[in-house]
Formats: C-alpha cells, sequence, structure tokens
C-alpha cells in the first residue's frame, strides 16, 4: 500500500474570518494537510500562536514593525520569519508548496495570487476581489499554467459542487443566492440612518467587518456576480440573485434542458474551506447536520437593486467589463473603511462608487500595469469624495 501524500497549503491571511476556520480544518486533518505557510498584516500575536500550533516552514508579517516580535517568538521554534507585503508574493512561489489559500482581504490578495499561479501552485481562493480586478489575466495565466482555482465562498463552491459531473453539459444560467443582509425589505429612508454597529450584525454569517459591511450593502454579492463570470465563464446575462434569508440553499446552476442543481447545507464556512482543500475527495466530518425540520419554510425573492445601489452598480460594471470591476473595487474598499471609521454615512457608500465609476478613466483591454493605475486613481478620487462629505 503507497503511503498518502499529505497536501502542503500556504494560507494567506490566516488571521482573518476565513483564515482562522482554514486553521480549524487543517488542524482537524492532521493526515490530510501540513501548513508551509501562515501569513497576516497585523494580527501579530494570532500569528505567533498559529505558527507554535502548526509549525509551518514559513510566516510572514505585512506590518515590518512587528517583524522582531514575530522574529524573536518563533525563530527559536526554526520557523522562518519574513515582512512585508513583497515577502508573501515571494514565498508562494516555495517548492514545498501544494495549494495556496488565498484568504487575504481585498486588492492586497492579487499579486500573490498571480504569483502562486506563474510558479503552478493550486489555488484554493478566497479573496473573490482578485477575479473581480483581473479576471481575465488571471484565468488566462491559469489556463496557460494549467492551474485549478478551487472556489472557497459560499456561493461559488455550491456552484462547483453542482457542476462535478456535468462539466460537459452547458449552462443556461447560474441562480447566486443571498441573505439579504441585515437591513433586507427596509428602505432608503431607514438605510439613511443606519450606524455601524447595526451594519455589522448579519443574520446568518460570522465574517470580517469588511465583508460584513458588503453583505449589508449587497457589494458583497455584486462582487460575487463578477468573480462567477470568471470562474465559470458566463455571460452577464447568465447569472441571476435571488435573495434566499435563509441561506440554507447556497447557489443553482440551471442546465439547458430547464433543470436545476442545487447545493445546500446549514452555513458554515468550513465546508467549503474543506471542500476546496481536499478536493476531489468529501473529507468525514463531525459537523452539524442540516434538519429539514428546523427550517420547514425557504423563502426567495427579487432583491432591490434600486434601495440597494451597489448590487446593480457591480452588474453595470461587469456588463461594461475592462477596467470597470477593478474600479468599483477600489472604491468600495475605501468608502467601507470610510464607514466603518464613521466618516460618511451608509447610503454614500453608493454614492462614492457610482461616483468613481463615472469618473475614473476607463480602459477597455487592460494590462497588469493598467489594473495597478486605475485602482490607485480611483481610490484617490473615492478619497477626494469622502473629504467632501466631512
Amino acid at each position: 500500500m503507497t503511503e498518502h501524500k499529505k497536501r502542503h497549503i500556504a494560507i494567506l491571511g490566516s488571521t482573518g474570518s476565513i483564515g482562522t476556520q482554514a486553521v480549524e480544518v487543517v488542524k482537524a486533518y492532521p493526515d490530510q494537510f501540513q501548513v508551509e505557510v501562515l501569513t497576516t498584516n497585523n494580527n501579530s500575536e494570532l500569528l505567533i500562536q498559529q505558527a507554535v500550533d502548526l509549525k509551518p516552514n514559513v510566516v510572514v508579517i505585512c506590518n515590518e514593525d512587528r517583524y522582531d516580535q514575530v522574529f524573536s517568538a518563533l525563530d527559536p521554534l526554526g520557523i522562518k520569519v519574513y515582512a512585508g507585503a513583497k515577502s508573501i508574493a515571494s514565498v508562494v512561489q516555495m517548492d514545498t508548496i501544494d495549494m495556496v489559500l488565498t484568504a487575504m482581504v481585498g486588492y492586497a490578495g492579487l499579486l500573490p495570487t498571480i504569483k502562486a499561479i506563474e510558479a503552478g501552485k493550486s489555488i484554493a481562493l478566497a479573496n473573490k476581489e482578485t477575479l473581480v480586478v483581473a479576471g481575465e489575466i488571471i484565468t488566462r495565466l491559469a489556463a496557460q499554467k494549467g492551474v485549478n482555482i478551487y472556489p472557497v465562498d459560499s456561493e461559488h463552491s455550491a456552484i462547483f459542487q453542482c457542476l462535478v459531473g456535468e462539466f460537459h453539459n452547458p449552462i443556461e444560467k447560474i441562480i447566486l443566492t443571498a441573505s439579504g443582509g441585515p437591513f433586507r425589505g427596509r428602505s432608503r429612508e431607514f438605510l439613511a440612518n443606519v450606524t455601524k454597529a447595526q451594519a455589522l450584525k448579519h443574520p446568518n454569517w460570522t465574517m470580517g467587518a469588511k465583508i460584513t459591511i458588503d453583505s449589508a450593502t449587497l457589494m458583497n454579492k455584486g462582487l460575487e456576480v463578477i468573480e462567477a463570470k470568471w470562474l465559470f465563464g458566463l455571460r452577464p446575462g447568465q447569472i441571476d440573485v435571488v435573495v434566499h434569508p435563509q441561506s440554507i440553499i447556497h447557489s443553482l446552476v440551471q442546465f439547458e434542458d430547464g433543470s436545476l442543481k442545487a447545493q445546500m447545507g446549514l452555513p458554515d464556512m468550513r465546508l467549503p474551506i474543506q471542500f476546496a482543500l481536499g478536493y476531489p475527495n468529501r473529507l468525514k466530518s463531525d459537523l452539524p447536520r442540516f434538519n429539514f425540520m428546523d427550517y420547514p419554510s425557504l423563502t426567495f425573492e427579487q432583491p432591490d437593486l434600486d434601495t440597494f445601489r451597489n448590487l446593480q452598480l457591480a452588474f453595470d460594471a461587469l456588463e461594461k467589463g475592462g477596467n470597470a470591476p477593478c474600479i468599483i473595487n477600489a472604491a468600495n474598499e475605501v468608502a467601507v473603511d470610510a464607514f466603518l471609521h464613521d466618516r460618511i454615512t451608509f447610503l454614500e457608500i453608493s454614492e462614492i462608487i457610482e461616483a468613481c465609476l463615472s469618473k475614473t478613466a476607463f480602459v477597455q483591454h487592460p494590462t497588469y500595469d493598467d489594473y495597478v493605475r486605475t485602482d490607485e486613481a480611483a481610490r484617490q478620487l473615492a478619497t477626494e469624495r469622502i473629504k467632501s462629505f466631512v
């Protein structure tokens, strides 16, 4: 009998919401996975704790001011310690890595993902902004390098699971489900006065602050629409969004014969994480099981695109193409940060994104350098717009 070969994993953003749950998954299957790399932006204390538990080969702390703290704690254990964002883009190319889980938040995940694909690593993608910003470059590069991208977002994991065994059958359309967030059914008048604390109370999922606000504005669903286009090779008209408040059906695929396949389960991000890390195998788990009697009614409704403008703006950017998705992503990151720091109101997030989409220079066929310039320009414009609100 041949000995089972562990899959060696790099977890980028290991101290965030997805990263910490990925660490849980890895620890639950010590015979399946070995962590080679852990990275974080600022959370040096948790990074040290994770490294002591998992004994990775390398850790990276982006905040160079915290390098000495991490080095002094981990160097005696024989763990290599590096600092700075450039180090992440470098370590993902290590020969010992089989798969890179990109769980970093926002635009920062783009360059490390590119470098990992160039090095031929399989990608477990939790950083949707990578495909939103530069989907054409990423998918073309992955095809050239023969690299598989396994989606970690619950909705895209659901679509991927529905397509297993169906890759030869054309998709008629996909339907991404949305919980509707904490403000489902509310009016713009109500939204004008909502607080940060209210927006951070998601009804079904436990996530980081940025993605929780994105869920409340429906921008998270908009970014997922754009990501789905690139992951599954779809046209904008093949992607629908339906609000499903219970978050049990994670998404659906409709085939050309009219039949629908759905993936269901309790809202728990550990499921799509372990599916991506373990693919093609489903790993036996003791996670809670779904019981129909606990959910006697599953309901569905159309998203309110007038009240929640961000979802419509994402569809508009997808239709426009080029660097338009990069513009809305950059503007959204700046606007959400401003909202989280009480500098703008909830509804002003959409106003800032819309202004940036109309005023940032449009590029139909952007290169990587074009994306970098677009990101910088949109952020600067968003920042200036925020100052005008204060």
